[in-house]
């Protein structure tokens, strides 16, 4: 008989899914980051067999009932990809808690997850520390397991970058960068968040433009890092590279660097441990 499970807004604890597939579900709201996750790992070589399953609508409204349709569906899937960003979790809290009781018997094991998100509110204005990002990442642990958290700074907000909409106005996400990224591209000249994903990516490109636009990125968050936190330049290199940065008992990264060798590894990491798990149930 097929399972079915009613959605509530307390989390659920079910029983493990062992019948999982080389899916992966991009679970976020947002068209332009759902575009840009869905480009990369559709066109990267390695990820071919696998299924990518991603909200399509460019409404916000349609995209939340869209992930909370799909909620049950990510128990066939071994990676979930989570957008945690302050703004837009109220409205995706129930669709979360949902698929987070769903595969949380799974997570490490059968399914991997990767949360992407923003930083703590006090980011810019608590001194020149990381530290500050210790609560935050421990937070999404307890909330998501995540295997790997990715940090974008181009959703980062602070309150004077934030654009400001009437009361009645319909709920819209920024679509232009954080105001204080503009002088590393185009000085004075309000970019859309858009144009800068698809110039990062390149799709279509040659190998070698990929290369130095990856490099540009490089750039521009060494920069910036430097700048903001200029007492950890130890930590700067550790931070761009794969391993990333050890916080406490956290490790953080950024969006999206090496991102897509991550959905890689994690993909068959899932797919290694549900061989194990079926040869140890013969």
């Amino acid at each position: 008989m097929e399972e079915r499970y009613e959605l509530t807004d307390e989390k659920v604890d079910i029983l493990s899914h062992r019948r999982r597939e080389d899916k992966i579900h991009i679970l976020s709201i947002d068209p332009v980051l759902t575009t840009d996750i869905y480009e990369r790992l559709h066109n990267d070589e390695r990820l071919k067999r696998c299924q990518l399953v991603r909200a399509r609508s460019t409404r916000v409204r349609d995209a939340v009932d869209e992930i909370y349709d799909m909620a049950q569906d990510t128990v066939s899937s071994r990676l979930l990809v989570f957008d945690v960003r302050r703004v837009t979790m109220p409205k995706l809290h129930k669709s979360f808690n949902a698929i987070v009781g769903y595969n949380r018997k799974d997570f490490n094991k059968l399914c991997y997850t990767i949360v992407i998100g923003d930083g703590p509110v006090n980011l810019f204005w608590a001194g020149k520390a990381l530290d500050v990002f210790v609560p935050h990442l421990a937070a999404h642990r307890v909330d998501y397991h995540p295997a790997v958290f990715f940090y974008d700074p181009f959703l980062h907000y602070e309150i004077d970058e934030r654009e400001i909409h009437g009361i009645d106005e319909q709920f819209v996400l920024q679509d232009s960068i954080p105001r204080r990224l503009v002088p590393y591209f185009q000085k004075g000249q309000d970019i859309r968040t858009a144009e800068i994903r698809r110039f990062f990516r390149a799709t279509g490109k040659a190998e070698e433009v990929r290369q130095e636009r990856l490099r540009t990125l490089r750039s521009v968050y060494k920069k910036r890092i430097a700048e903001q936190f200029p007492n950890h330049k130890d930590q700067l290199r550790a931070w761009l590279s794969k391993k990333g940065i050890r916080l406490a008992t956290e490790k953080l990264h950024l969006y999206p660097l090496f991102f897509e060798d991550w959905v890689y590894d994690l993909i068959r990491k899932a797919r290694q441990n549900a061989s194990i798990s079926r040869s140890g149930n013969e």
